[in-house]
């Protein structure tokens, strides 16, 4: 078993409760974690018998381009679609965060991580 994990994939999305984020956007970044058999890809060296790193980008950019109210649905989102497009992960667990929430104070971020 080995863990893989996908960090720091930002995106410039239109999330949020408030109309104005829904309008304005704003700065997120999403790391995943995804444990699977890595023992075939480490002795052969072939990218098809792996995740690969690409189509998790690619899978998370298309549900950060459909927007939502709450960060924890596209989190969810996220989680079910690469679960689905990859049924060897063994485990799953996706963090989303949300900078500069608009909030009364001063909060760099806030984020939602769900697994499975």
């Amino acid at each position: 078993m080995g863990l893989i994990g996908v960090e720091g994939l930002q995106f410039y999305s239109h999330h949020g409760y408030y109309k104005e984020e829904q309008v304005l956007g704003g700065k997120y970044v999403v790391d995943i974690y995804m444990k699977t058999n890595l023992a075939e890809a480490a002795a052969t060296d072939q990218l098809t018998k792996t995740i690969n790193y690409e189509q998790i980008y690619q899978i998370t950019k298309v549900e950060m381009e459909a927007h939502s109210k709450l960060i924890e649905h596209v989190c969810k989102r996220i989680l079910d679609a690469v679960k689905g497009a990859f049924p060897e992960i063994n485990y799953i667990k996706v963090r989303v965060s949300k900078h500069n929430p608009p909030l009364k104070g001063n909060v760099e971020r806030v984020f939602v991580e769900l697994e499975s």
